[in-house]
C-alpha cells in the first residue's frame, strides 16, 4: 500500500528539544508540506474544514510531533499489563474504530519523540512490579507502523525491549512495511500482531489500510524473522456469507504462516463488533454512506471498564462467533492459543 504522507505538520516547542523532533523538523523541511509550530491546544481549530465530513478527512491527515506527558500507565487488560504510546491515532480510516468515541474532538495523528523519557518511565514500571516480567501494549492508542517511514520509533522500541530481561512487547497493526523490523535484535521479547478480517470487513470498512493479502504477505515475513507471532481478528462481523469468508481467512493463514519461533506458539485475540452511542454518532457524520450494522434492536447492553456502555451481538449470536471462530482456529492451528473473546 501507499506510504503515509501528512499534508501539514506542527511541531510543539517541546519537541525540538529531543533529537527525534529535531530530526523530523529537518526531514519534513523539503517536502511539499505545511509546517507550523505551535501548541497542541491550537491544533484543532487550525485543520480546514467546518463541518465534521470535512474536518475529519484532514485531521487524518495532519501530524502533530510534541512530547508524552506524564509517568502513569494505564493497566491495558486482557492485552498487556500496561499500555504506552509510541504514537497517537494512525493513517486508516476504520469506520468502525473506538477511537472514534476516545479521540472524537482530535483525530489528527501525535507523535512522541521523547524516547528517552518514554523508555526511563518503562523501567521504572517493571521495578515497581518487582521486577516480574511484565506486558507492554504499545498499539491500543494508535498504530505505531503506520509511521514508521517516518519516525523509526517502533524499530527503537523493539530493540529497547529486546534488551531487557524482565520486559515484553506487544505490537498489533493493519500496515504492512515490515521490512524495517525484519532485521532487528528483538531476542523474541516482541509479540508482533497482525489484525486480521474477512475480505468484506477490509474492503468496505478499513479504508487507507493494507488488504486483505497484503496483511497476510507481511504477517508471513514477520513469522519468518522470528518474531513471537499473533493475530487479532477484530472485529468480528455477521453478514451474509460471513462463515465462508472467515473460512477462507483461516485456510490461508494456515497455508501461508508458518512460525519459526517455535517456544512461543501463535495467539489469537477475537472481539466482536461493538459500538457506542456516541462512536454512533461520529461514524454517521463522518461516513453517511456506511454499510455498518448499527441497529441497536439488533444488539444487547454491554457495560465496559470506563462506566460506558456498548452495543454487543446478543448472547446467541456472540456464543456462535466464538465457537465457529474458535473451531476455525482449532482445526488448522492445533498448537495455538485463543487469548481471549471479547
Amino acid at each position: 500500500m501507499e506510504l503515509f504522507m501528512p499534508e501539514r505538520v506542527f511541531f510543539e516547542p517541546s519537541s525540538l528539544k529531543y533529537p527525534l523532533g529535531r530530526e523530523l523538523y529537518s526531514y519534513f523541511q523539503d517536502k511539499n508540506i505545511e509546517i507550523i509550530k505551535t501548541a497542541a491546544q491550537n491544533v484543532s481549530r487550525m485543520i480546514p474544514g467546518t463541518t465534521e465530513k470535512e474536518k475529519y478527512p484532514r485531521a487524518k491527515k495532519t501530524l502533530v510531533v510534541t512530547t508524552k506527558k506524564g509517568n502513569r500507565l494505564d493497566v491495558c487488560k486482557p492485552s498487556a499489563d500496561y499500555e504506552f504510546s509510541l504514537v497517537t491515532n494512525c493513517p486508516g480510516n476504520c469506520e468502525y474504530c473506538y477511537l472514534q468515541t476516545a479521540q472524537a474532538f482530535k483525530p489528527y495523528l501525535r507523535t512522541y519523540v521523547n524516547l528517552e523519557d518514554i523508555f526511563e518511565n518503562i523501567k521504572a514500571h517493571i521495578v515497581n512490579n518487582e521486577n516480574k516480567i511484565t506486558t507492554f501494549e504499545v498499539a491500543s492508542s494508535g498504530d505505531p507502523l503506520g509511521l514508521e517511514h517516518i519516525t523509526g520509533s517502533l524499530s527503537k522500541t523493539i530493540e529497547f525491549f529486546g534488551s531487557l530481561e524482565n520486559a515484553r512487547l506487544r505490537v498489533v497493526t493493519k500496515f504492512d512495511r515490515v521490512e524495517p523490523l525484519l532485521g532487528l535484535k528483538h531476542n523474541s521479547h516482541t509479540r508482533f500482531r497482525v489484525s486480521i478480517n474477512s475480505r468484506y470487513v477490509i474492503k468496505n470498512f478499513e479504508h487507507n489500510t493494507a488488504t486483505f493479502d497484503e496483511r497476510i504477505e507481511a504477517a508471513s515475513k514477520i513469522a519468518g524473522a522470528g518474531y513471537p507471532m499473533g493475530f487479532i481478528v477484530a472485529p468480528i462481523m455477521m453478514y451474509e456469507g460471513w462463515k465462508e469468508e472467515y473460512t477462507e481467512l483461516f485456510d490461508r493463514l494456515k497455508k501461508q504462516i508458518i512460525s519459526v519461533n517455535s517456544s512461543e506458539p501463535i495467539t489469537f485475540e477475537l472481539i466482536q463488533h461493538r459500538f457506542t452511542p456516541t462512536a454512533k454518532e461520529f461514524i454517521l457524520k463522518r461516513f453517511p454512506g456506511t454499510k455498518l450494522d448499527m441497529d441497536e434492536t439488533k444488539r444487547t447492553l454491554k457495560w465496559g471498564k470506563f462506566g460506558r456502555f456498548k452495543y454487543v451481538y446478543p448472547k446467541e449470536n456472540s456464543g456462535e462467533i466464538k465457537e465457529f471462530i474458535s473451531s476455525l482456529i482449532k482445526e488448522r492451528f492445533p498448537e495455538g492459543v485463543i487469548e481471549y473473546f471479547t
